[in-house]
């Protein structure tokens, strides 16, 4: 129902990427106030201009998210603005494959582990220390991947920094329960992007998943619809 997330503050992680811009059209199709949080700042102006929203509706902030202090100078600034964040969707994460394990190659485990496991640790922590603070009835959601659920060869490095990504998602879920904040994931296959089409151009894209689908999971799990949701990672993708 448009106008659900009237007067709700969603900060979305990855906001200038192909998801987090569809996950930023949803939530401000319903009303909400986004802090757009991304790496690189022309990213956001992009994605901020396709949104035509008045600027008291949104603020775009730049941070490596991995590193407390910048992460919680992220927080800090939501809230000289907005007073408080009741919802966050984290999208940044990334993908590398790499060699077998018994190659001892360390550096795409190293990416990985930070990209996936090390950045999601630090946001969604930080961000739930802040409702934890502020006695808000939060939500938080991770895009995590289908592939955490099992090893692939030269993907350990991958697939192992999205099942730490789904344990730090379901452990919060436990710590946070009792301050009535509720922390899940969805867990998409292949998503429908520019770039994944570029690189594998003779798959069947009928078979992916597109960011809007995603975004509107998201929301329902953000929902009050979703109240009795929680530590759950909801599996998104076109099972045909």
């Amino acid at each position: 129902m448009a106008g659900s997330y009237k007067n709700q503050v969603v900060m979305v992680t990855g906001a200038g990427g192909n998801l987090g811009r569809a996950v930023c059209q949803y939530f401000a199709g319903e009303g909400a106030k986004l802090v757009m949080v991304d790496g690189r700042i022309e990213n956001l102006r992009t994605a901020a201009e396709a949104l035509q929203l008045p600027k008291t509706r949104f603020m775009l902030l730049t941070a490596d998210l991995g590193k407390p202090k910048e992460t919680d100078g992220v927080v800090k600034k939501a809230e000289r603005k907005f007073r408080q964040i009741d919802v966050l969707v984290h999208t940044v994460g990334g993908f590398a494959s790499g060699q077998p394990v018994h190659a001892g190659d360390l550096a795409v485990y190293e990416k990985m582990m930070y990209l996936n496991a090390q950045v999601t640790y630090v946001t969604l922590g930080r961000v739930a220390a802040h409702m934890v603070e502020k006695g808000t009835a939060g939500s938080i959601v991770a895009v995590l991947a289908r592939s955490g659920l099992k090893g692939a060869p030269n993907m350990a490095a991958y697939t192992a920094s999205k099942a730490a990504a789904e344990r730090i998602v379901q452990s919060m879920a436990e710590e946070l329960k009792g301050y009535n904040i509720r922390v899940n994931g969805v867990m998409p296959s292949t998503i429908d992007t520019p770039v994944n089409r570029k690189d594998m151009p003779n798959a069947d894209f009928s078979k992916w998943v597109t960011p809007q689908q995603i975004a509107q999971v998201i929301g329902f799990l953000c929902s009050d619809a979703a109240s009795a949701i929680s530590g759950d990672s909801i599996a998104v993708y076109n099972k045909a």
